[in-house]
């Protein structure tokens, strides 16, 4: 679905940046969010002509120099970096769709997940189908029917499951992640997370849709999400997702009690 990953992403992260945090005074008559195109043209010496080429997708191959002169301009972190060289690569035809993402979870990753009992922990692919799980994720993720399809998938849940919304509280904040991790796979010419896109924008319509086209932004990967569980009620997990390396695409996603109120609530499962 996404035709210009590389300038919508480029346009996201220039509009997030404060002129304060780039060192230039914010009058009070300033209308536009985040930072003028003029002045990122001149904290990274591109010019505006063709930083509004690259925004609107009419040249789509930067220069690894220029890439890399916008990342310091914009203060890009480490991931979103890479990302954006990666979007450079993929206008090029660097980057291949390739064959489906692998579902196989190597033994010793599955090792590792036994040795996170009884926590809830998970290895996911690009596309959010969830591959391997602990027994402790079973019991959080379980009742709320998230683990019912032979497949499960993250996004399926959360855009076409009715139970999706009770199960969190917080359900738009998930639901701007979940969207945020499939336009990430499709902007660097993962077909197959184009197709899934595809899918929910006909299955889950706008919700989905105005999501997946509305924002460039990379997913977090850590940070707190709310659960809504049908037995023992609210809990707070603090989560990290961590790459797997050799694996394409695959995170092991560990998720831990954020308050005592928590912690006590999952030993109750």
């Amino acid at each position: 679905m996404p035709d210009n990953g590389l300038g919508a992403f480029l346009r996201s992260r220039r509009e997030a940046v404060t002129p304060a945090a780039a060192g230039i005074p914010s009058g009070p008559r300033r209308r536009t969010p985040g930072l003028r195109r003029a002045e990122l043209a001149t904290l990274s010496g591109v010019s505006v002509e063709y930083l509004t080429r690259l925004e609107q997708g009419r040249d789509r191959r930067p220069s690894p120099e220029v890439v890399e002169a916008l990342s310091d301009a914009l203060g890009l972190s480490g991931d979103e970096r890479v990302h954006m060289h990666r979007l450079a690569k993929a206008g090029t035809g660097g980057v291949c769709p390739g064959g489906p993402p692998p579902r196989a979870v190597r033994p010793t990753v599955r090792a590792v997940l036994d040795r996170l009992e009884p926590g809830p922990a998970l290895v996911v692919n690009s596309l959010g189908d969830v591959l391997a799980f602990t027994a402790g994720f079973a019991r959080l993720a379980g009742p709320p029917g998230l683990l019912e399809p032979a497949v499960p998938n993250l996004a399926r849940y959360v855009f076409t499951d009715d139970r999706a919304t009770a199960a969190f509280p917080d359900w738009d904040a998930v639901a701007d992640e979940r969207a945020a991790d499939l336009r990430a796979a499709a902007s660097l010419g993962d077909g197959h997370a184009a197709s899934l896109a595809e899918e929910l924008a006909r299955t889950a319509g706008a919700r989905f849709r105005d999501r997946f086209e509305g924002s460039a932004a990379l997913p977090h990967r850590t940070g707190v999400e709310r659960w809504a569980h049908p037995e023992a009620g609210e809990l707070s997990l603090a989560y990290e997702s961590l790459d797997l390396p050799d694996t394409d695409g695959q995170r092991l996603v560990v998720q831990l009690p954020a308050d005592g109120v928590t912690s006590a609530r999952l030993a109750l499962l």
